[in-house]
């Protein structure tokens, strides 16, 4: 017999909200390292104040990705914003590709 393990979660769509130590939560950071994010214009939070910073489901998109980018690349915040609009603009132009029908998969 295999062990299983359960995961339970909550959907998070556009209409939803984390606060700021949920987000800390769901990146497994702290929450001065979302602070981080917000100062160096990573992320944009609803509200004035990060009591009330609140964070929509494409933050912790953008938030788990660059956790990523800093956990196995080792980069710095500014190197993983810079790749994230990288690979952001790279998503892009492959979508505008598609729509004109010109993509190449075989490249890949």
């Amino acid at each position: 017999m295999t062990d299983q393990e359960i995961l339970t979660g909550i959907v998070i769509g556009d209409e939803g909200a984390l606060s700021i130590e949920e987000l800390a939560r769901a990146c497994q950071a702290e929450s001065q390292w979302v602070c981080e994010l917000v100062a160096a214009g990573v992320l944009v939070p609803d509200g004035h104040e990060a009591s009330v910073w609140r964070f929509r489901a494409a933050d912790l998109r953008c938030a788990l990705r660059i956790a990523r980018l800093q956990r196995d690349f080792g980069a710095s915040l500014d190197a993983a914003a810079v790749m994230l609009e990288l690979l952001d603009e790279i998503e892009r132009l492959r979508t505008r590709l598609r729509r004109a029908g010109l993509d190449d998969d075989e490249g890949r």
